[in-house]
C-alpha cells in the first residue's frame, strides 16, 4: 500500500488537481483534516471509502491509521489543506513513515496565497516594483520562528510580503512594518479565499487595524503587505515587447 499526501487546495472543492481527485477516487481510505477542509471535497471518494476526521487526533493516532492501512494492504489518501510544501505539518508524518518502512507520495495543491492573489485581481510581481514574494507567519503556540525570521528583516528588502497565520496579531504586524515600508504602503487582508464567505479587507498599514475592527474575520486569512499591491503606473514587461527577441519568437 501508499500513502498519498494530498494538497486539497485553498477551499474550493473544483480547485483540487486532477490528480488528487483521481487518487480520492482511487483510495479504500481517506484522512482529511476535517477543521479546514471542505466536506464536498470528500464526494470525490467512492461509496464506501473509509472516511476518518485528523482534526481531533494526535500524531500517534494518526501514525496507527497508517500501520492499520498497512496492514490490511489499503491505500491511504491523505488530505492537507493548500499546498503540502508550507506549513502542512506533512514533515514528521513522512519521517514516522520513513521509519515504518511504508511508502509514500506527495500530490501538490494549489497554495492559498495563490487563491487570495486571485480573489484580488492582482498580480504579487510587478515589474521594477515588486519582484519576490516572501511566504512567513509569525510565532505561534504550535511553532516559533526563527530568531533571525522577522517580519522587519524580510521587509527591509522591499519584498511584497504574505504573512500566513497571523491575523491574530495583526498590531504585531502593523507595529513591525510601518516603520519598514511607510505608513502608507497598501495592505489587503483575504479570508477564505475561494470558499463562498470569502471576505477582502483592504487598507493601509496605517488604516488596517480601525478596518479590521469594523469587520473582523478570524483564522484562516492571509495579510498582504507591500507597494506592488496598489501599483498602477507601472512599466510593462519586456516579454510582449514586439522588439524583445527570445527563444520562442522568431522575429526577423
Amino acid at each position: 500500500m501508499t500513502v498519498h499526501f494530498i494538497g486539497a487546495g485553498p477551499g474550493a472543492a473544483d480547485l483540487i488537481t486532477v490528480r488528487g481527485m483521481r487518487l480520492l477516487q482511487a483510495c479504500p481510505v481517506c484522512l482529511y483534516a476535517g477543521s479546514i477542509v471542505p466536506v464536498e471535497m470528500l464526494d470525490w471518494c467512492e461509496t464506501g471509502t473509509r472516511l476518518v476526521d485528523t482534526a481531533p487526533m494526535s500524531l500517534d493516532e494518526i501514525e496507527a491509521e497508517y500501520v492499520l492501512a498497512h496492514e490490511v494492504g489499503e491505500d491511504v489518501a491523505r488530505l492537507h489543506s493548500g499546498d503540502l510544501s508550507v506549513w502542512s505539518a506533512v514533515a514528521e508524518q513522512m519521517r514516522r513513515l520513513d521509519r515504518l518502512g511504508i511508502p509514500y507520495t506527495l500530490t501538490p495543491g494549489v497554495p492559498a496565497f495563490a487563491a487570495a492573489a486571485a480573489a484580488l485581481g492582482r498580480e504579487l510581481t510587478i515589474p521594477a516594483t515588486a519582484q519576490s514574494l516572501v511566504l512567513t507567519r509569525v510565532s505561534g503556540r504550535a511553532s516559533p520562528m526563527p530568531e533571525r525570521e522577522t517580519l522587519a528583516a524580510f521587509g527591509a528588502t522591499g519584498a511584497t510580503l504574505a504573512i500566513h497565520l497571523a491575523i491574530h496579531a495583526l498590531d504585531r504586524v502593523v507595529g513591525e512594518l510601518k516603520h519598514v515600508y511607510g505608513a502608507d504602503c497598501p495592505v489587503a487582508v483575504v479570508f477564505h479565499a475561494s470558499w463562498p464567505d470569502e471576505k477582502i479587507i483592504r487598507g493601509t498599514l496605517a488604516d488596517i487595524e480601525a478596518r479590521f475592527a469594523s469587520d473582523p474575520v478570524e483564522r484562516t486569512a492571509i495579510i498582504f503587505v507591500g507597494r506592488g499591491l496598489g501599483s498602477e503606473d507601472f512599466r510593462e514587461s519586456s516579454l510582449y515587447d514586439p522588439d524583445y527577441q527570445r527563444r520562442f519568437r522568431d522575429r526577423v
